[in-house]
């Protein structure tokens, strides 16, 4: 009879033994994903060699690019300097702290060999660049041998991934020649797929997911033109609630979310809910959080003159609050009225999201950037110290700096960190947009046209990503983006400002200005680094022509596509239509 027993419970110990963890079986899933791909790019590479037909070619390098797309969802989050070797922007980057400028290399570089037509002239050039692919995916091929996942981190990088299909997947930011990106979407949703029905097994928790996930890609499946995707319905329906499905499911499998602190936050079910971005992330100065007492004082500051070198000019003498903390002007007048400062006043609305400030991007903090104005000789031409000075001989300032800093006495940091208090207050998401992408309002026809053409054909958003508008990278969010647009003066020729050359002397910052933020843009008119164009139409038109190469001008190192976006008048109207959803409800009087 001992014997009997003694059976069963055997087996059941070996059948449990044999059942792996679910990160075991994502991190094979991984593995056996990236060997597909390393196929798939193997295959491409004896294509170009045997000269196949161009169309083989082309088909070939769009089933790579798939494959890549279901290995992307944990390459990204466990090894981003390795996939961005694989599948980064094809443009040249330049690395500050070694004075020198980087080749781009991957999909990217090898997709502008391959589209819009292949030619074999181009044959020894494109088998170099994929062999550095294949150098690339053996690397990613090796570090993940020895990858260890936990449960947190894959949920996490699956809610990221879906952040990736929104902000960067749809809007063809990663496919700008081929535009594969609707087909390349599908491959990401059935990555996503993949790695969900590894923990459906475990709990019907994830029913909602697989579900919604299958709406979106029979939608996928049924509307795969780039232009006239649909990207507002699928952001809505799809996207949207399969991110928040993901957050509810990892409540109710009880996996912890992260605690890292970060510009998207790690418990953000969405892009779009009005807390999702963490402004003290973005902050150098974690000890010195954002409070009221802060704010307040901030905003007192920022309104006093007593910080200009002669106690004339004050922050709000260029940045007006009734105009999104601009100044309706193509250049302030200097401080001592006899000329222009360099640049446009540059809004201060929903600026702290950014990692870098000021059109050459030359400090990377809000407080960094307050002092760089009023130690400007042409701005305010103050020093903080002498205003500290002047600050303790006044009992309101000493008990109010008292209050927003117990521990410590006025002093430079202190008026710095108030006024980069106030101005990260200036950032909060609710405009008719937000709205919208909250299910609290309705666009218009034109309005959602307008959406659709910023995401998808007029490729705004693959330079100013949704829902920011900025510049700043998603969905990791740790930098800002400069673009050579090629931007004309007055005259109607090059403006000779060099932009952030002026800082970096790299050949390719030319011309190089920081993207910045749309939001609320019908209010800070006239637009660019130096004011040229007082109309949102003036400005399309810049970009339907292709920037300052579709004007005629010399400009190798143009970041931006010099082809024409072909817009229809109706197009730019309805472009212009979305744009006006993006002003915060408090300027809407």
């Amino acid at each position: 009879m001992k014997n009997f027993y003694f059976l069963p419970l055997f087996l059941l110990l070996f059948s449990c033994a044999d059942i792996k963890p679910t990160t075991e079986l994502t991190n094979d899933l991984f593995k056996a994903d990236i060997a597909l791909l390393k196929k798939e790019a193997v295959e491409l590479e004896r294509l170009v060699q045997t000269e196949a037909a161009p169309n083989k070619i082309q088909k070939q390098f769009l089933k790579s690019r798939e494959a890549y797309k279901k290995v992307e969802i944990l390459s990204e989050y466990y090894f981003p300097m390795v996939s961005k070797a694989i599948n980064g922007p094809a443009l040249d980057e330049y690395e500050i702290d070694e004075g020198i400028t980087v080749a781009p290399e991957g999909f990217q570089v090898i997709e502008e060999f391959i589209f819009p037509k292949y030619s074999q002239k181009d044959k020894s050039e494109l088998l170099n660049q994929l062999g550095i692919l294949k150098a690339n995916l053996n690397r990613l091929d090796l570090v993940s041998q020895t990858n260890t996942l936990t449960d947190s981190h894959i949920f996490d990088a699956i809610r990221l991934e879906i952040f990736r299909i929104v902000t960067m997947g749809i809007t063809g930011f990663d496919s700008p020649i081929a535009q594969n990106s609707i087909p390349e979407t599908l491959a990401s949703l059935e990555s996503i797929e993949s790695y969900c029905k590894i923990y459906s097994s475990e709990s019907n928790a994830l029913e909602t997911i697989l579900k919604t996930i299958e709406k979106g890609k029979k939608y996928v499946q049924q509307h795969q033109d780039f232009n006239s995707f649909d990207r507002a319905y699928f952001i809505k329906e799809i996207a949207n609630p399969l991110s928040k499905s993901i957050y509810q499911a990892q409540t109710k499998l009880q996996i912890p979310f992260l605690k890292d602190a970060r510009g998207l936050k790690s418990t953000a079910q969405t892009l779009f809910e009005k807390d999702a971005f963490d402004a003290e992330a973005f902050s150098g100065f974690p000890d010195y959080k954002t409070t009221p007492e802060k704010i307040k004082l901030g905003q007192e500051l920022f309104n006093d003159p007593i910080l200009s070198g002669d106690n004339s000019r004050s922050c709000a003498s260029c940045h007006h609050s009734d105009k999104a903390f601009t100044d309706d002007q193509e250049k302030a007048i200097t401080i001592d009225g006899k000329s222009l400062v360099k640049r446009n006043t540059p809004t201060l609305s929903n600026i702290a999201f950014q990692r870098a400030f000021f059109s050459d991007s030359r400090v990377s903090y809000l407080e960094d950037q307050a002092v760089a104005v009023i130690t400007n000789e042409n701005e305010m031409h103050g020093s903080l110290e002498k205003s500290a000075i002047a600050l303790k001989k006044n009992k309101e300032y000493v008990a109010k700096f008292k209050t927003a800093f117990p521990n410590k006495e006025i002093d430079a940091f202190a008026i710095k960190n108030v006024l980069a208090s106030y101005i990260r207050s200036l950032s909060g998401y609710d405009a008719k947009f937000d709205g919208y992408m909250r299910d609290e309002v309705e666009f218009t026809n034109d309005e959602k046209a307008g959406f659709n053409l910023f995401a998808g054909k007029a490729k705004c958003a693959t330079c100013h990503f949704i829902p920011l508008t900025n510049g700043t990278v998603p969905p990791n969010y740790t930098k800002s983006e400069s673009e050579v647009l090629g931007v004309p003066n007055k005259q109607n020729k090059l403006d000779t400002d060099l932009g952030k050359f002026e800082l970096t002397k790299a050949e390719i910052h030319k011309n190089s200005f920081k993207t910045p933020t749309i939001r609320n843009i019908t209010l800070t008119a006239p637009y660019m680094h130096n004011g040229v164009f007082k109309t949102l139409e003036e400005v399309i038109d810049f970009y339907n022509e292709g920037g300052g190469k579709g004007l005629g001008f010399s400009l190798k190192n143009q970041t931006l596509p010099e082809e024409k976006l072909n817009l229809t008048e109706p197009e730019k109207k309805q472009l212009i239509a979305f744009m006006k959803t993006l002003t915060d409800k408090k300027f809407n009087y």
